[in-house]
């Protein structure tokens, strides 16, 4: 019969993903022919708790690349996005635990998908990809062995060359007998 002890540790008790599109506009002062380029940089982001849901806040800048005037000349405008997330985590334990650590992670860094003119404002499309982990304290339950494990001998150097003397073959070294021809001869 296993004896059984219970361990209190941290451990992953709730964890979910979500992918986020937004979609947004920005005015430029020249009417924009061709959009060369659209790339998001500095996403900063954190998470918290609020009753049973998990806030995230993030921002991120986006610059977007584009060329005027019959193509003739360019310009990149930046515009700063803030976003105000809220999502349910389903724990893995119905049990209520106490302080909680939310842990947000980016599992896919905002990008633009699609960018398009529309006279002089430009719409573009940003989707980023959230991962969202509850970290508490929980309990975990293990058989406990109490048979105590033998000791393994600790060696000393002479014991290890004894070895390494005893296992080498001398008779491996020598070099073999070879017949000559006039040994054959009777």
């Amino acid at each position: 019969m296993a004896n059984f002890k219970e361990i209190v540790t941290k451990a992953v008790v709730g964890k979910g993903k979500k992918v986020f599109t937004t979609n947004n506009s920005v005015t430029v002062p020249n009417n924009p022919t061709t959009i060369l380029g659209c790339w998001v940089i500095n996403h900063n982001f954190q998470g918290s708790r609020l009753n049973d849901q998990v806030v995230m806040d993030g921002r991120y800048d986006v610059n977007i690349w584009y060329s005027y005037d019959n193509d003739s000349k360019t310009e990149v405008i930046r515009d700063t996005n803030t976003y105000h997330e809220i999502v349910n985590v389903r724990k893995k334990e119905d049990d209520m635990i106490q302080g909680e650590e939310v842990i947000v992670r980016s599992l896919k860094q905002p990008t633009c998908t699609k960018a398009d003119i529309h006279g002089n404002q430009i719409t573009y499309t940003i989707e980023k990809e959230l991962g969202v982990e509850l970290v508490g304290d929980t309990k975990v339950k293990i058989a406990i062995n109490e048979e105590e494990e033998p000791w393994d001998d600790i060696e000393t150097e002479e014991d290890i060359d004894q070895e390494i003397d005893q296992a080498v073959q001398e008779e491996y070294l020598e070099e073999p007998q070879v017949e000559s021809q006039n040994d054959n001869v009777n």
